[in-house]
């Protein structure tokens, strides 16, 4: 209990420094005690959207750079221009158990999974809240805590299945098989879908409603090769008319975005910044330079007239060197204008794949060359031949999500991986580096020294 309230106490303190567009309140500054956290329907909600403005704060961290653009090196999409030894061993895949972001990623999602449960502790108890704010933040808490356990699952492979707040028993726990925690992820989801409702809690698409619930559900169905309902729960999500696939590819990581199921907003602005993604990879000056670079084979792979190609990447043509494209899809590095931009967790285009992939595999194929199809006409294409068997529909699915998902969110690397095509697209690109056990990330070190019941991961010993 003691463990617990100061636990909470971090977490009230944490909020109160969160943006105050997630919930505006003065939270209280000396009451740190756990049942205060959870009586007042404002400093709930606080405690609790606290974890999405903490995965933004900073460059470099989980929700942003590293999830999006580490991964990107590790798979054929992106390269760093220079020599970085921390985002070199991701690019060459040499991790180490020792490796600086292999150790911060890990401990920070565990952070905001003690956070979840902490919050799903507090509010399960509390009969004080108003009956429809207990219900949305329970419902936020159970999706947030899937959420990072998915990631978490899919970067290290087997990892502690901990949904509690005991440290004693958290800090001794083993690894849990990967199907135990997608039945717990499932499980958790389930529970969010039937908290959350439809609309959003805020004007904004910055916390998670029914529908983000729904869309991180359809994809872990997928993974799990639950092809029926991830078709089912992806139609979920295409059949809401709150969501469209804008003509416009510009408009798409915009704040009023039509196509967002999910988005963070970014905090702390200042000199104009928008997002993270656009202050890193957008140029300074109109001949800058690109730090983070596009792999020749990604803008290779775009057919003639592909308007993705056009709207969300751009080029430079230094003197000393060959043409390199960089990701444009965030446009504003820093503007006085004001925040224009969000970044982008969850969208709509890759609910229409997860479906498209999910009724080819079902021998669907006219309705899933439909849905893939629904994405090619948005990039200005034309319709994919009706001639296509099952294994080139399924081919034409890892493209597709290749060139619309590329540096987000780790989308391709997940994807060679759980499609078992890793070795042969990635051992010819990647040479004498690559092994096939480079697919999971090693145990931290720090993690193994703290517990001595996990093992490490084959590759790494």
């Amino acid at each position: 209990m003691k463990r617990l309230k100061i636990l909470l106490a971090m977490l009230l303190l944490f909020a109160a420094t969160s943006c105050s567009k997630y919930v505006d309140t003065p939270l209280p500054k000396n009451e740190l005690v756990s049942g205060l956290v959870f009586k007042d329907d404002k400093a709930a909600t606080a405690a609790v959207t606290g974890v999405y403005s903490n995965m933004y704060s900073f460059n470099y961290q989980f929700a942003n750079i590293l999830m999006n653009y580490l991964t990107a090196m590790q798979a054929d999409e992106m390269y760093y221009f220079s020599s970085f030894a921390n985002y070199d061993v991701f690019r060459e895949n040499r991790l180490l158990p020792s490796s600086q972001y292999v150790q911060s990623l890990f401990a920070d999602m565990y952070s905001y999974i003690y956070q979840m449960n902490a919050c799903i502790e507090g509010l399960s108890a509390a009969n004080t809240l108003t009956p429809a704010v207990k219900k949305q933040l329970l419902g936020e808490s159970y999706f947030m805590r899937a959420f990072f356990y998915f990631y978490l699952v899919n970067m290290y492979g087997d990892v502690p299945l901990i949904t509690g707040t005991d440290y004693q028993v958290n800090g001794v726990k083993p690894r849990a098989p990967r199907a135990e925690v997608y039945d717990t992820m499932i499980s958790n989801l389930k529970t969010a879908v039937q908290l959350l409702e439809d609309s959003y809690p805020t004007a904004q698409r910055i916390r998670p409603n029914r529908a983000v619930a729904n869309g991180l559900l359809a994809r872990v169905y997928l993974y799990n090769q639950q092809w029926d309902l991830a078709e089912a729960t992806a139609s979920l999500v295409i059949n809401n008319n709150a969501y469209t696939l804008p003509a416009d590819l510009n408009t798409v990581f915009l704040a009023t975005s039509k196509e967002a199921l999910w988005q963070i907003q970014p905090l702390n602005v200042s000199g104009g910044r928008n997002t993270w993604e656009g202050f890193t990879s957008t140029p300074a000056t109109a001949t800058g330079t690109a730090v983070f670079r596009l792999d020749a084979t990604l803008v290779a792979a775009y057919e003639p007239g592909d308007l993705r190609l056009a709207r969300w990447t751009d080029f430079r043509t230094p003197g000393s060197g060959p043409v390199y494209y960089f990701p444009y899809k965030y446009k504003i590095r820093s503007a006085a204008a004001g925040i224009t931009e969000y970044s982008m967790v969850m969208r709509l285009a890759e609910q229409y794949l997860i479906r498209a992939e999910a009724r080819i595999q079902q021998n669907k194929l006219d309705e899933g060359r439909g849905d893939l199809n629904a994405i090619r006409k948005r990039a200005g294409l034309g319709d994919l031949s009706a001639s296509l068997d099952k294994a080139a529909l399924l081919l034409a699915v890892e493209k597709e999500r290749r060139l619309e998902l590329f540096a987000e969110w780790g989308h391709r690397w997940f994807d060679l991986k759980r499609t078992k095509r890793s070795d042969a697209v990635l051992g010819p690109l990647k040479g004498a580096n690559w092994q096939s056990t480079d697919t999971l990330y090693p145990i931290p070190s720090d993690a193994m020294r703290t517990n001595i019941n996990l093992t490490q991961n084959p590759g790494y010993n």
